[in-house]
């Protein structure tokens, strides 16, 4: 009988992993929340990259993971989520806010930081994500919007125009960054609410404070997931 050793069996099998990872679409991390002893992260996240053509992976917040993450994903979603905890940034957190679990925070700011000096990879930030990616870049955010502004954000859909596109959006969120530091706006609501940033200088460096996973306009739903994902695509083969 002929026993072959463990570096022998990865040699032998290389080619056709490669082979499979070659004809696969890029992988792109979507981070998750932290909640009780679980992670848990929306489907359509996942569906909405499905259907764009990447494969998705989801991202437990685990600071310590973050080297091999960046090492195997091609690009990453900054999902939606509970309040930013504004003490990171010398601010006290308002007492109406429903702050964002520990954990994630000091992943997901831990993770993006070290995604600034990959320009090449895309970065796709949905309402908190946007809110993380205003913050890190010298913005301020409003914790808690006053009326008539609460009342058209906090949950269903309403207009938005600029660069991205002019249409209905879904929206669910309380706050608004009022601020975008280095990056620059794209999208605004009727009422003056920032709703879309970019930073020119990378790739593919987005961030809306709409849901684009629950929004039924393509255009400024699914299409965005689009361009993300043939974004990371482009990149994989730029770095192969």
């Amino acid at each position: 009988m002929r026993y072959c050793t463990l570096a022998q069996r990865v040699g032998q099998g290389f080619p056709k992993v490669y082979g499979i990872l070659h004809h696969m679409g890029p992988i792109i991390g979507i981070t998750a929340d932290h909640h009780e002893k679980r992670h848990r992260v929306a489907i359509a996240y996942a569906q909405s990259i499905i259907s764009a053509g990447g494969v998705p992976v989801i991202l437990p917040p685990v600071v310590s993971q973050i080297d091999h993450f960046l090492s195997i994903c091609n690009g990453f979603v900054f999902t939606g989520g509970d309040d930013p905890q504004m003490e990171q940034w010398g601010i006290s957190t308002l007492a109406c806010v429903t702050p964002v679990a520990p954990e994630r925070q000091a992943f997901e700011t831990t993770l993006l930081t070290s995604l600034q000096d990959q320009k090449s990879v895309p970065v796709f930030g949905v309402c908190l994500g946007m809110q993380w990616m205003g913050l890190l870049a010298g913005g301020s955010l409003e914790q808690d919007l006053s009326e008539p502004q609460a009342s058209h954000h906090t949950n269903g859909e309403h207009p938005i125009t600029g660069e991205l596109g002019n249409g209905l959006v879904h929206s669910h969120h309380h706050q608004a960054l009022v601020d975008v530091g280095t990056l620059c706006v794209v999208a605004t609501a009727e009422d003056d609410v920032i709703e879309a940033v970019r930073d020119y200088s990378r790739a593919w460096y987005v961030g809306v404070q709409w849901h684009p996973e629950r929004t039924e306009d393509p255009a400024l739903g699914q299409e965005l997931f689009n361009q993300f994902v043939e974004a990371a695509q482009v990149g994989r083969v730029v770095s192969a």
